[in-house]
């Protein structure tokens, strides 16, 4: 009679205390990792860690350093023709940078819900795939109406790369890891820069009846990109629990290693609450703020080769100093990510000092005398050290972000305005600022000192909520949840895999 007794008041405690939810509920290694309590250790964790790096990264790297050549090609073709050809105006010229970077904006939350629901590596394949066959078009295109139309497809397709590339980073990394893998991908940048320099500068002495030096340029980076896409289709994972080069074992030690996020891996289902948990977070619109300040510098990508041509360089040393400008991207991005993964620096202040140089070098490319090109041209390559801030804050978003919906719904904003900050900013340079473009230098100056004011504030804020974390009672209201197994029985989930936001996953604590 006792012993019965003493049985309910059991399962009535254990009904009290656990509960048991649905696996699409539940992040997607939660039902691996509940399978097995064996424990990882640092030195599997390591050879685990470097055989991801040797799979992944190569092919982030390269893709990234494809799709930033693809889209800089418009600059290039500057230079080789394309103004001439298509009987452009400035403010055309401008519009053709502006529309890329609106369809982006348009095109931007879609993706990202399509990155949820679709397995991320394929998606990312199509839409590169795409991206090829759109940027071979352009090489037919001779007139403003032609060439604003591939230019906005071209931004459509850019959607999935940037924010795919965040998915699998958070996936794959611990958060003390991701900013350097950021980093990685993100210097391809200034590769592409140097690569795309040299290949124009060839096709300047490239004359055929038939094709135009900047035809050839948009042919040759759009074969490229479609030999890429299909090799990526093939041989990019979607995750760690489908990645084919891990082995079963390799793919739960993976998600263990990933555990100390607090953050899991993925869940395929739109969630409602986080949507709306993410427009309500502070945190979201002052990123988004930050994004947009940040990228107004990002205009020079389009206008560099003609800013430089102004400082009295002629077409072809405009081209080669061109290869400069990616020495300078991968130098100060590299800087940058070193300085971030120091404990006692962090992101924030990181960014803050890559903001020093930066801010300096856009004074005085406005107020050095004219006369005085190459102190214009170090002045301006100085200024490049501002692109590193937004490098170390891609890598920053996806560590305090949690639950699945909540991460894609912040990136897809934080991304919206970077869209923004970048088409807006194209029209800053009007013919009417030219050859000393004041308002330009001054705009962008302003812009970087609000963004690291911005980073200033956003540490500040995490901080607070960390401090606060500290001194509360610990929650174990998500510590007893339950799914079943393939075989009925009940397994134990993890925290860290229950697609908890960091709002409401109290053991969550912000990466500084």
């Amino acid at each position: 009679m006792d012993s019965a007794s003493d049985n309910s008041e059991k399962r009535e405690d254990h009904a009290h205390a656990s509960s048991t939810v649905h696996s699409y509920d539940v992040d997607v290694g939660a039902q691996l990792v509940a399978e097995t309590d064996s424990p990882l250790t640092p030195q599997e964790a390591s050879r685990l860690r470097a055989k991801i790096d040797w799979h992944i990264m190569p092919f982030m790297c390269i893709m990234y350093l494809i799709t930033f050549m693809d889209k800089t090609t418009l600059g290039e073709a500057a230079v080789l023709g394309i103004i001439g050809d298509a009987h452009l105006t400035t403010n055309q010229f401008n519009w053709l940078g502006t529309i890329f970077y609106l369809s982006y904006l348009v095109f931007q939350y879609p993706q990202n819900l399509a990155l949820q629901r679709f397995p991320v590596g394929k998606w990312m394949s199509i839409n590169i795939f795409l991206w090829a066959v759109v940027l071979l078009c352009h090489a037919v295109c001779k007139s403003f109406g032609s060439l604003l139309a591939v230019r906005f497809l071209l931004g459509m397709c850019e959607g999935a790369i940037t924010p795919g590339f965040m998915i699998v980073t958070s996936m794959f990394y611990t958060h003390a890891e991701q900013t350097k893998r950021v980093g990685y991908w993100f210097l391809m940048n200034g590769f592409a820069v140097i690569i795309l320099g040299f290949i124009s500068y060839g096709l300047l002495y490239t004359h055929t009846a038939s094709f135009m030096p900047w035809q050839w340029l948009m042919i040759i980076t759009g074969i490229i990109t479609l030999i890429t896409s299909v090799l990526f289709w093939f041989f990019f994972p979607d995750s760690p629990t489908t990645a084919r080069f891990l082995t079963p074992e390799e793919r739960v030690a993976a998600i263990r290693r990933i555990q100390v996020n607090q953050s899991g891996v993925e869940n395929k289902r739109f969630k409602r609450e986080q949507f709306l948990e993410t427009i309500k977070d502070p945190k979201t619109w002052l990123m988004a703020f930050f994004a947009g300040s940040a990228n107004i510098v990002n205009s020079l990508t389009n206008q560099r080769q003609l800013i430089v041509a102004q400082f009295g360089f002629n077409g072809i040393q405009t081209t080669l100093l061109g290869c400069v400008d990616g020495g300078v991207e991968i130098l100060t991005i590299w800087l940058g990510v070193v300085l971030a993964s120091q404990p006692s620096i962090g992101r924030s202040y990181a960014g803050v000092l890559m903001y020093i140089p930066a801010i300096l070098g856009s004074i005085l490319v406005s107020t050095l005398p004219f006369s005085n090109k190459i102190g214009l041209l170090f002045s301006y390559w100085i200024s490049i050290f501002a692109i590193a801030p937004f490098t170390i804050f891609l890598g920053w978003v996806s560590s305090i972000t949690s639950g699945h919906t909540k991460r894609i719904t912040t990136n897809a904003i934080v991304l919206c305005s970077y869209a923004i900050g970048n088409a807006v900013s194209q029209f800053m340079w009007k013919a009417q600022y030219q050859p000393r473009n004041h308002v330009p230098w001054a705009v962008i100056t302003s812009c970087n000192f609000a963004a690291g004011i911005a980073l200033v504030v956003l540490r500040f804020m995490l901080a607070s909520e960390n401090t606060k974390r500290e001194r509360e009672t610990p929650d174990d209201k998500h510590d007893a949840v339950y799914i079943l197994d393939e075989s009925g029985t009940e397994r134990k989930v993890d925290k860290a895999f229950l697609d908890l936001t960091d709002k409401q996953n109290r053991d969550f604590r912000y990466v500084l």
